[in-house]
């Protein structure tokens, strides 16, 4: 019955162009309800940050704008999935529900049971692809096993002949006549207000499919050319800012790696930074890859020998870390680039993840929950592997005796000084040669820059070959163990 309305749940793929389930439920004709479930429930310790509800506020209300431009309405509901979702279908007799594919642990066992439920109850219930450029499950080994190191992962991925191109923007939609009941978005209180701890987040974000269109054209037209050397740069704009776009699935990687095709093939100077730009599409991918076969990832050591490693439970050391206040210039700059934009360089993730585990001690986890919080792209996949990657704990990881020196790191990604200038402006005015290390600059140089250390700017918090050597002591400890 092709007026039995149809379903369309969206979640992590907020966007009209390019969305495989929205471009199944038209060509059945029906007419569309277009459903987003605020489900704090399911997702159990990994309900949505802080941050992530100020982004899908904004992107909700971007989408439901643009769905209502073409003739339909975006319906909204709060509460477990597996109830709301059902209730609907019975509530408008539909026929047919269609949803892009999530890979959290939580949401594969939802989708599973709520598509056998609703078959049962006689829908028809397709699920697609629309997040990933290769499932989990289609990219494997010669012997048929995921994949659990990272470069032959993508040289694996990029070799899939099956390629899907983007489908295009509906530029109208047959939404289903009569009124659903459907929430506010405003009354769903998303945004932060006492205190609003997110004003720095609008002069520096564009929620909604077209921001991440835009955010797209301007890195191509802008940055795409010097990306593969200027990327860990950390005082310029060199990155794409896609990645909350991403996330929320503003844009699909399918749409992405189009336009870069398209742009380096008309322009073969842009190769190389396509290359490495899609290369870091590709670690998302592999982190998908990794949460699918490993679902414990986010939560357990992907390497049991890591279960045996001394971590400190030192809270004034990581509300330190947390706060920026850690006495190492780059660490504290990245981690207040993350308080006030919702988003950090990802070379200074880097820095500040590794300064967490191996100078403070502190458990990766902590640091993980610490980002699922403050990221406006907090990804499961990607925040867990990339933690356990800095740990030594996960797959292809960083090796145990890597240890970021923040000082070098600083002097090295941020010469001019101008990231540390912005986000640690008490320090501003200390030259280059002691920026990094303000506490071997001479009482002169600290008194002309305006600086007391310990007052207006704090001591380290550990010495660095002090605390390098405990890293390489406790790792140390592991092999011992095993």
């Amino acid at each position: 019955m092709t007026d039995a309305p149809a379903i369309v749940w969206l979640r992590q793929d907020l966007r009209l162009g390019d969305n495989p389930a929205l471009r199944a439920a038209i060509e059945t004709e029906r007419p569309l309800v277009l459903l987003y479930v605020l489900d704090d429930e399911t997702p159990g310790p990994w309900r949505l940050g802080g941050a992530s509800r100020w982004w899908l506020h904004k992107s909700l209300s971007a989408l439901s704008a643009d769905i209502e431009k073409r003739g339909a309405r975006l319906v909204l509901r709060k509460g477990a999935a597996a109830k709301v979702l059902p209730k609907l279908v019975k509530d408008i007799g539909a026929g047919a529900v269609f949803w892009n594919r999530c890979y959290e642990p939580y949401a594969i066992a939802r989708d599973k049971a709520l598509k056998e439920k609703l078959s049962a109850a006689g829908a028809e219930v397709q699920s697609f692809n629309g997040a990933l450029l290769n499932e989990p499950w289609v990219v494997k080994t010669k012997t048929g096993e995921p994949f659990k190191v990272f470069t032959p992962y993508w040289r694996a991925a990029q070799q899939i002949p099956e390629r899907r191109a983007p489908a295009p923007t509906p530029k109208k939609l047959n939404g289903l006549a009569g009124d659903v009941a459907s929430d506010r978005v405003a009354d769903w209180k998303l945004l932060p207000t006492k205190p609003n701890w997110a004003t720095g987040f609008d002069p520096e974000w564009n929620p909604g499919e077209a921001g991440a269109l835009a955010a797209l054209r301007l890195f191509i037209e802008l940055r795409l050319s010097g990306y593969a050397e200027a990327r860990d740069q950390m005082g310029a704009h060199t990155t794409s800012r896609l990645s909350p776009h991403l996330h929320f699935g503003e844009i699909s990687p399918v749409q992405i790696r189009a336009a870069i095709e398209r742009a380096a093939h008309e322009a073969p100077a842009l190769q190389r930074g396509a290359d490495k730009f899609m290369s870091e599409i590709g670690w998302r991918e592999f982190s998908t890859n990794l949460l699918f076969h490993w679902p414990t990832l986010p939560q357990a050591n992907w390497r049991d020998t890591f279960d045996a490693f001394p971590w400190r439970d030192d809270k004034e050391a990581l509300r330190a870390w947390q706060r920026g206040q850690t006495g190492y210039p780059i660490v504290d700059a990245a981690m207040r680039e993350l308080w006030v934009t919702g988003t950090m360089h990802n070379r200074a993730r880097m820095i500040a993840a590794s300064f967490l585990i191996k100078h403070l001690l502190i458990d990766w986890r902590r640091g993980e929950e610490w980002f699922w919080d403050t990221l406006l792209d907090a990804d499961l996949a990607n925040n867990a592997a990339s933690w356990q990657w800095v740990a030594g704990s996960g797959a292809d990881a960083s090796p145990y005796f890597r240890i970021f020196n923040p000082v070098t790191q600083g002097e090295r990604y941020d010469a001019d000084g101008e990231y540390v200038r912005r986000w640690v402006p008490e320090l501003a005015k200390l030259p280059n040669d002691v920026l990094h290390k303000p506490w071997e600059a001479d009482p002169v140089t600290l008194k002309a820059a305006g600086v007391e250390l310990g007052r207006t700017y704090p001591r380290p918090l550990v010495d660095h070959a002090a605390a390098r050597a405990r890293a390489l002591e406790a790792f140390a400890s592991l092999k011992s163990e095993a």
